[in-house]
This record gives C-alpha cells, structure tokens and sequence, in this order.
C-alpha cells in the first residue's frame, strides 16, 4: 500500500514517517512551496501570539522582535504546531484541538483566568498569518475584549505539476489513496493532476481529508471516495486512511 502526500516540506516528511510506522509507504507530493513575508515590528506590547499553521513560527525564526515575543503566550490551532513553538523557545504554549474556530473560547477563557493584563485594558494579541487568510479570529475575539492584530508571515505558492515520482507511481498503480491537508493544497492537487494526464486515475482513489471543507473540494472535482478525519489533525487523518485502505 502507498499514500500520495500532498503535505509541503517539512511536514511532509513527518507524515511519511507516522505512515511508515503504520505500514504504509508514502509517495512525496507537495503541491504548495512555503515562502516567508517579512513581517514589521512595530513595536507593541502584545500580550500573546496566535499561530494557526507552524509555517508562521517558522517565518518568524530569525525575527528581531522574537526574543520580545517569547516572553508572551501563543495560542496554538493545534499540538503540531504547539510543538513548532516549544522548539523556537516559547515556555507559555495553549494549545488547541486542531481547529481555528476553536481558539477564540480557548483564548478568551485564558485571558479571564489571568490578572497579567494591565487593569483597564484589553489584551492585544498578533496574529501570524499565512497570505491566505482561513479563518479571521478577530471578530469573535473582539467579541470577548480582545483585540487582535493580523499580519501575513508566509505565503504558500502553488507547484503546477506533480513530482515526477508521483507522476510514475500513478502509472504504475501504485497509488492507493491520497491526503488532503487543506483546500488549497487539494485545488492545487486537481490541477496538477488534470494539467500531468492522471486526473481520471487520481479523483478514482480514496481521498481523506482534514475536514468537510477540505473534502468539499474533492467532491466537486468529482472524486468518487472522499472520506473525513474524524478530528482535524494528523493522527486522526493517519487512522482514517488506514481504515479506507484495509476495507478496499
């Protein structure tokens, strides 16, 4: 069995290996390329950190303000990325169940729990955001007293074609499913299989995806197997692949 993962580099390579313990070959397909936007310090005092993808603290390794930021919480989407913050040396790390719209509650119950927040005003907090903005946390933190500055620390630029190992192992049959980390990776997925002759061979497979979102794509591409993780994380993707594949 092998599992096309449509997961960029580097974390691509962290699923291979959670699918290798599980038995599972993985065939490397990253179908977004991580680019880094400079992001401007402007000098205020956050009193926290939202990161809803590690590719933000990545952006971030080599910020000057880093050591300033540190000394903050970060509200993490997931413990993928709580992880990410751990290792660039963040001590207070709240870490969600993998989903963005999780987080407002999540953050606003740890801001009423603490007294750090300077008397009469509102917790400030910077959103580190990819150039495709998701989910906008600041409405529903605004909401809860919280004011939240949004600035863009990476883009990921889509790859028009499938790497030449993908494109072989989809002529060979080797492909038995493939995973979706979000709708734009799965869009990019579409067209490069369409754009590479392996559309009709790629949308026949089960394709399991993070959420209903992600799954919506690949339904209108006209994919015949689509399946949903039961949480939005990678373990819960990796159970339900496994699943697919043993039942086929």
């Amino acid at each position: 069995m092998a599992v096309l993962v449509t997961r960029p580099h580097p974390d691509n390579a962290a699923t291979a290996a959670a699918l290798r313990d599980r038995g599972v070959a993985a065939v490397l397909a990253p179908l977004l390329q991580f680019e880094a936007v400079t992001v401007a310090d402007d000098a205020t005092q956050y009193d926290g950190l939202i990161v809803t993808s590690a590719n933000a603290l990545r952006a971030i390794a080599d910020h000057p303000a880093l050591a300033r930021w540190r000394r903050t919480s970060v509200f993490a989407v997931g413990g993928h990325t709580a992880e990410a913050a751990r290792a660039l040396g963040f001590a207070s790390v709240v870490a969600g169940e993998g989903g963005a719209t999780e987080l407002p509650p999540l953050i606003a119950a740890h801001f009423a729990a603490r007294a750090g927040v300077a008397a009469g005003r509102s917790p400030a907090l910077l959103h580190l955001a990819g150039a495709d903005l998701a989910h906008d946390l600041s409405a529903p933190l605004d909401a809860h007293g919280i004011h939240v500055t949004v600035h863009t620390a990476y883009r990921m630029a889509t790859v028009a074609h499938l790497p030449q190992e993908a494109r072989d192992a989809f002529t060979a049959g080797r492909i038995d499913a493939i995973l979706h980390f979000s709708r734009r990776s799965a869009r990019a997925f579409v067209a490069a299989a369409r754009a590479d002759g392996v559309e009709i061979t790629a949308l026949a497979l089960p394709q399991c995806c993070l959420s209903e979102a992600v799954a919506r794509v690949m339904h209108d591409a006209g994919a015949e197997h689509v399946v949903v993780a039961a949480a939005p994380n990678e373990p819960a993707m990796l159970d339900t692949i496994v699943r697919a594949l043993r039942q086929r």
